[in-house]
C-alpha cells in the first residue's frame, strides 16, 4: 500500500524477542485537559472500556477505508490491518515475506512472477481465499482508472494476470521488474466487492470482510471508529479483542488522556510532550526511527498530465536558481535542533535514511550546503536585484513567496518563524499564511500556493514513491484531481531512470539508479526535504505489553509498513484497564467509541497535511 504513508502508506525490534523499551518510573505533572477536548460526550457511554481493547488516541483524517482510493495515514494504516497483501513486508527489515502467498518464483527474464497461495486461507466471514480474489483486485486497478487512485502505479507494468488454479497466481509483466509485484496491494474479497454498484466510491466503513488481523466494525465520520479481532487471520488471532480509536481535538489533550488512563497509546508526540511523559507513572516512552520525511513543497508550475497549467504559483519558483537559493538559505540543522530538539535526522531526499540502501547519502555531490552568502550570490547572478526595502526584484516582479502554515500545528508555526528571517536576509520576502488544514488542502490540490509543508510515509521498496514523481502521476484535470503526485514534479529524464530502476534485477545496479534519480530530483528542487523525524510514541505499560517494532532494530510501533505493532500486544496480567472516563460503549462484544469533537465539523476533503498523508 502506498505511503503518502502515502503516501500513504505506511506505517522493528520485537519487545517480545527481548528489545524491551525502558519503562519510566518518575511521576509527571500535566494540566488537565478541558472536557470538551475529549471525544466522549455520548450520554450512552459507559464508564469503562474492555480490558482487552487497545485504545489509541488520534486526530487523524479519514478519506475512506477503500483500499483502491484512500491515501491518508489513519485509514491506510487501518487497511493494512484489514487486508493482507499477496506478499507482506517483513517485520525485521521490511523485505518481502510470506503474505497470502506462501512462496513465489520468477522467470529468468524477470517478466513472469508465479505465486502459490497458502493452504486453508479464509476471509473473516469464513469464505475461502482463492486466486480469483487476487485476479479481481489487480484487474480492477488495471482496467478501471478510478480504482487505481491509491496504488495504480504498482500495476502499471502488469500485462495480464492468470489463475491456472485456485492457489496459483501468475503476473505477466510488460517489462522485467525488480520490485516484487505482489507487495503493497491489499487483496479484497471478490464475493463482496463484485456486488458493490460503484466500488470506486464505496466507503467500506462497516462490517468489513477481510483477511487481516482486525476488521472494521463501524465508522461514523467524527463519531466512531471500531475494529474487532479477526479469528480467521492466517497468523493467528490477535491477543487483544479489538482496537478503539478515540478522537481528541489537540495533541496536549491526547497526552493528558494517556496520563489519566483514558487511552493506552499515543503517537506523533512533539519532543516537548515526549520529554514531559518520560518517567510518568505506568507510561513507557519510545523514540523510533520512522519512515516519514518532511519537506517544503514548492510550486514549480503545476500542470496536468497533458501539460495544461493550473493554479496561482509564483512565477519566480519556475526558476531553478531561485529554488537553489532557497535551499542555500534554509538551515536544516538548526530546524532539526530547535524545532524537533534533535529527535530525527537531517534530510537529503524523499527517501528516509531509515532505508540506507536507497536514501541519498549526505556525501552525494548534488547536495547543496547551507550558505546564505552563496544564496545571495546565486540570486545576484540570476538577475535578482536588492531593492531599498531589502527585498529583491527582477523585471518589475518582487521576490515574494507565500508559505501556507497549519494554524493548529506548532511545528509548522515554529519552523515558519525561523524561515521568514532567514529568507529575508538574502532578499526574499516570505508571506506566512496561517490557515486550517482543510483550506490548505484545497489550495494545494488546486495549485493555489507557492510553498507548504508536506510529508509522506515511505515503504521499504522505493518504487511507489519514485513512481508518484513521474510525469504520468500528475493530475488529469485542471482542478488538481485525477492523479496522485508528490510535488507536481515532471522530468522526462527522471521518468527514463524510473523505468530503468524498475527493470534492473541487480540490486546494486538498481540502487545506483535510484540514488541518481534522487540526486536529479534534488537538483531540480520541486521540494526541500527538511528532516526525517523520529516517531515519538508512549503507551500504558502497566496495561499492555508485547508491542513489536518495525524495523526490528530501533523501529516504530504505530504507522508501520505492516501490522506487527498490534499483532502480539496483550493486556498485562492482572491489570485493570477500566478508566474513569466515558470513552466507550460495549455493544455485542465490540467496543464503539463515541466521538464528539468539540463541535468541530471536519470537511471530508483529501487534505495534504504533512503528518496525515500515508
Amino acid at each position: 500500500m502506498r505511503t503518502r504513508s502515502r503516501g500513504l502508506r505506511t506505517v522493528s525490534a520485537s519487545l517480545v524477542a527481548g528489545a524491551l523499551l525502558a519503562a519510566g518510573s518518575i511521576g509527571g505533572v500535566a494540566q488537565a485537559a478541558p472536557s470538551q477536548d475529549r471525544a466522549d460526550s455520548s450520554p450512552a457511554a459507559s464508564s469503562s472500556a474492555s480490558p482487552s481493547v487497545l485504545r489509541i488516541a488520534t486526530s487523524g483524517f479519514v478519506d475512506s477505508f477503500n483500499p483502491f482510493t484512500s491515501i491518508y495515514l489513519l485509514p491506510t494504516n487501518a487497511i493494512r490491518y484489514m487486508y493482507e497483501n499477496l506478499v507482506a513486508n517483513d517485520q525485521t527489515d521490511g523485505s518481502p515475506t510470506k503474505g497470502l502467498a506462501g512462496s513465489w518464483k520468477t522467470s529468468s527474464d524477470g517478466k513472469t512472477w508465479t505465486y502459490t497461495l497458502q493452504d486453508g486461507l479464509k476471509w473473516s466471514d469464513g469464505q475461502p481465499i482463492t486466486s480469483a480474489d487476487v485476479k479481481y483486485t489487480y484487474e480492477q486497478m488495471m482496467k478501471v482508472p478510478d480504482m487505481a487512485v491509491a496504488n495504480g502505479n504498482l500495476v502499471s507494468n502488469f500485462a495480464s494476470v492468470d489463475t491456472p488454479d485456485a492457489k496459483t497466481v501468475v503476473i505477466n509483466l510488460k517489462a522485467p521488474q525488480a520490485p516484487n509485484p505482489g507487495v503493497e496491494i491489499p487483496i479484497v474479497p471478490q464475493h463482496v466487492w463484485s456486488k458493490v454498484k460503484d466500488p470506486a466510491k464505496f466507503a467500506n466503513e462497516s462490517n468489513t470482510v477481510g483477511s487481516g488481523p482486525f476488521q472494521l466494525a463501524s465508522y461514523k465520520a467524527n463519531q466512531s471508529i471500531t475494529f474487532k479481532a479477526n479469528p480467521n487471520f492466517w497468523r493467528g488471532a490477535p491477543k487483544v479483542s479489538g482496537l478503539q480509536y478515540i478522537y481528541y481535538t489537540n495533541s496536549d489533550a491526547q497526552v493528558q488522556a494517556l496520563r489519566s488512563g483514558d487511552v493506552d497509546l499515543v503517537t506523533g508526540l512533539s519532543s516537548t510532550q515526549f520529554n514531559a511523559l518520560k518517567g510518568a507513572s505506568g507510561v513507557t516512552t519510545h523514540s523510533g526511527t520512522g519512515r516519514r520525511y518532511t519537506s517544503i513543497s514548492l510550486n514549480v508550475g503545476m500542470q496536468t498530465r497533458d501539460n495544461k497549467p493550473f493554479g496561482t504559483g509564483a512565477a519566480a519558483l519556475k526558476d531553478v536558481k531561485v529554488r537553489h537559493a532557497l535551499r542555500q538559505a534554509i538551515d536544516n540543522k538548526t530546524l532539526l535542533a530547535k524545532v524537533l530538539n534533535g529527535q530525527g535526522a537531517e534530510a537529503t531526499s524523499f527517501i528516509p535514511s531509515s532505508f540506507p540502501k536507497w536514501s541519498l547519502p549526505t556525501t552525494d555531490p548534488a547536495i547543496i550546503k547551507y550558505d546564505p552568502a552563496a544564496a545571495k550570490k546565486t540570486l545576484d547572478e540570476d538577475g535578482w536585484k536588492v531593492g531599498p526595502d531589502g527585498i529583491r526584484a527582477k523585471g518589475g516582479q518582487k521576490l515574494s513567496l507565500r508559505l501556507l502554515v497549519d494554524s493548529s500545528d506548532p511545528t509548522e508555526q515554529t519552523s515558519a518563524d525561523y524561515l521568514k528571517p532567514w529568507l529575508k536576509s538574502v532578499g526574499i520576502d516570505l508571506q506566512v499564511q496561517s490557515s486550517d488544514s482543510d483550506t490548505i488542502s484545497d489550495r494545494t490540490i488546486k495549485g493555489n500556493y507557492d510553498m507548504y509543508f508536506s510529508g509522506w510515509s515511505i515503504n521499504p521498496d522505493p518504487d511507489y514513491q519514485l513512481g508518484i514523481n513521474t510525469c504520468d502521476s500528475r493530475p488529469t484535470r485542471t482542478d488538481g484531481t485525477g492523479g496522485t503526485t508528490q510535488d507536481g514534479y515532471c522530468n522526462p529524464d527522471f521518468d527514463k531512470m524510473y523505468a530503468a530502476q524498475r527493470a534492473e534485477l541487480n540490486e546494486t545496479q538498481r540502487r545506483a539508479i535510484v540514488q541518481k534519480m534522487l540526486a536529479q530530483n534534488y537538483t531540480d528542487t520541486p521540494q526541500i526535504a527538511i528532516w526525517y523525524a523520529n516517531s515519538l510514541e508512549a503507551y500504558r505499560s502497566d496495561r499492555f505489553t508485547g508491542f513489536e517494532l518495525q524495523p526490528a532494530k530501533g523501529g516504530i510501533i504505530a504507522n508501520q509498513a505492516g501490522y506487527w505493532g498490534y499483532l502480539t500486544v496483550a493486556p498485562v496480567s492482572g491489570s485493570n484497564n477500566a478508566s474513569n472516563s466515558h470513552t466507550g460503549l460495549i455493544v455485542g462484544g465490540v467496543v464503539v467509541a463515541v466521538l464528539v469533537i468539540a463541535g468541530v465539523v471536519w470537511v471530508l476533503v483529501r487534505r495534504r497535511h504533512a503528518d496525515e498523508t500515508e
